[in-house]
């Protein structure tokens, strides 16, 4: 895509400077588009001005010239559209300081809100309603986006023109979006798909097969469409790449911070240990008592979901987490 056909949205904007937003940030600084990112870290934002790096969050990426960054919200009042790229446990309070504006946001986050179980774009309506929103959502590292790997990912917004716009201007020669408006549906896949990751990893790291992990993959996606349906999702969405898309990337790959952090819970070390260090936020860890206390609310059966949340709680041990789900009543493939 050149400067040309970038007209309707010229300057982007990112709020959060962790690795995925580190890698939509150099993403959009392609071919020397100037791109502003915001980052809490001091660290962050003076190794990405000073040495076009970020080695907190994003080791090894050399990040374009274009990209500058800065820890001040004021600095992204002027821009045509954000980028929302923050943890969901912290994206209401940043909402809540950002300068007022009528640019589009698109939210990146993943998960949802524990109390309100909200997902980001609800926290985006709420608290920003006077701006169009969107969803970005799919199977993507943030290695490889930045490294221009390339990519595919779902961007979804409930006006098909607002997804339309959004998606032509974030397009590039290696990261094409797929436009979709069902919100809903990649809310789920992104929540959803986390937490069946950090599942996959504990049967990676208690050695319990491949056979178990293409399993626990297929069962999973079923809970996956059972919260989802139940929700308003469409089938479509959850069996594509914000859904199973994703959920198969995560599902394989230690180079996922959620399977890592599985992996280690199935290795029997301790989740409060493996979550401590804040360059590997897993998701998936906070996503899960949320959606399995959503899904109890619902009256959705989701088992893996609630293994997961007992493990990351430190209430089970693996051997009896396992023994529990195997235990469970034969039934139909289709429930």
């Amino acid at each position: 895509m050149n400067r040309e056909s970038m007209t309707s949205i010229p300057h982007f904007g990112v709020i959060g400077g962790g690795a995925w937003g580190t890698a939509l940030a150099q993403l959009l600084a392609t071919d020397g588009v100037p791109v502003r990112l915001w980052a809490r870290e001091a660290e962050v934002v003076s190794a990405i001005n000073r040495d076009h790096a970020n080695p907190v969050f994003l080791p090894g990426a050399a990040l374009s010239p274009s990209l500058t960054a800065t820890a001040d919200l004021a600095d992204m009042a002027d821009l045509d559209a954000l980028l929302l790229v923050v943890p969901v446990p912290f994206l209401r309070a940043v909402l809540a300081e950002l300068p007022a504006g009528d640019a589009p946001l698109i939210l990146c986050s993943k998960g949802m809100e524990a109390g309100s179980f909200a997902f980001p774009i609800d926290m985006a309506r709420d608290l920003a309603p006077q701006r169009p929103h969107a969803v970005l959502s799919g199977p993507t590292f943030a290695h490889e986006v930045a490294a221009g790997l390339p990519t595919a990912i779902t961007l979804a917004a409930a006006d098909a023109a607002v997804a339309n716009r959004i998606a032509q201007a974030l397009a590039r020669p290696h990261f094409r979006p797929y436009v979709s408006t069902d919100v809903i549906g990649a809310e789920i896949g992104g929540a959803v798909k986390n937490i069946l990751a950090i599942a996959c990893g504990i049967v990676d790291g208690a050695g319990l097969g491949l056979n178990a992990r293409a399993a626990l993959i297929s069962r999973g996606f079923a809970e996956m469409t059972r919260f989802g349906l139940a929700r308003g999702a469409q089938a479509e969405t959850l069996a594509g790449l914000a859904g199973l898309g994703d959920l198969v990337l995560t599902c394989t790959s230690p180079n996922s911070r959620n399977f890592a952090l599985g992996q280690g819970l199935g290795r029997g070390e301790s989740a409060e240990v493996l979550m401590a260090d804040r360059r590997t936020v897993a998701e998936g860890a906070f996503s899960a008592p949320v959606v399995a206390a959503a899904a109890r609310a619902d009256g959705i059966d989701m088992p893996i979901t609630e293994t997961v949340a007992r493990l990351v709680a430190g209430e089970t041990r693996v051997a009896e987490a396992i023994q529990a789900l195997l235990s469970r009543p034969l039934r139909s493939e289709g429930r």
